[in-house]
């Protein structure tokens, strides 16, 4: 059994992924050896990204905001393009995704849900105006809305909870799959990591660089670089 047969064989393929689908992109992880749990700051990420630190601290949130977060220099890698390329021929369904940077519907992905949020969507939170990610990048100190309200990101932070919405509609989707391919991620940031239970499908594709809890419940199992593992697959239409 390899990825290429299992990919041929299905119609209805969930792609549930991580930071480390786009770390081949230059943006980093959190939890590998250099990732951004492993590098130096004041305060320690995981409180940076939370919504008590948003509050209490803002300019210092920003701060680490612009510099580890807003990657808007990254380019799609390969990984990206070859989920594009399976949507566009009707084997892939949806792209559940934990990633907050755009990538994959840069790539050309339509069905995607963003359980954390994205960074290219940022709201006032007095009047609600949006602003892009640009304004944030380009703004110092703590971004500001015309009418002098703070900006926040529509990203989830520590201390919040996912969106009802892209719950559902990725639960539905995991319901409704034939081959669940699973990338990129430690599976150990809840409740994200546990929406894959609700998988009922036949055939389970792990690829992470590093060991999961699920390597065990995996029919395939590749401890490689997502990008790497995907670029090799060729696509065919469904029908063809």
């Amino acid at each position: 059994m390899d990825l290429q047969s299992l990919i041929d064989a299905s119609t209805h393929i969930v792609f549930f992924g991580g930071a480390g689908v786009s770390t081949e992109s230059g943006i980093p992880d959190f939890r590998s050896q250099d990732g951004l749990y492993h590098q130096k700051y004041d305060y320690p990420p995981e409180e940076i990204l939370s919504h008590t630190f948003f509050l209490q601290k803002t300019e210092e949130f920003y701060r680490f905001y612009r510099d580890k977060m807003l990657a808007l220099d990254a380019m799609p890698n390969a990984a990206h393009r070859k989920l594009a390329e399976l949507e566009k021929a009707g084997r892939l369904k949806a792209i559940i995704t934990q990633n907050i940077d755009g990538l994959h519907q840069a790539a050309g992905s339509e069905n995607v849900y963003e359980l954390h949020g994205s960074v290219h969507r940022n709201y006032c939170m007095a009047c609600h105006k949006f602003y892009p990610a640009a304004y944030i990048k380009a703004s110092s100190g703590i971004p500001r809305c015309e009418c002098g309200g703070t900006i926040k990101p529509d990203v989830v932070l520590y201390e919040e909870g996912l969106d009802g919405d892209t719950l559902d509609r990725a639960i539905a989707a995991l319901a409704s799959a034939d081959l669940l391919i699973i990338a990129g991620t430690s599976l150990n940031v809840y409740p994200a990591a546990g929406l894959v239970r609700y998988y009922r499908g036949k055939h389970i594709v792990l690829i992470n660089r590093d060991p999961t809890p699920m390597d065990g419940q995996a029919d395939l199992v590749l401890h490689e670089k997502v990008g790497e593992v995907l670029s090799g697959i060729t696509v065919t239409p469904v029908n063809a």
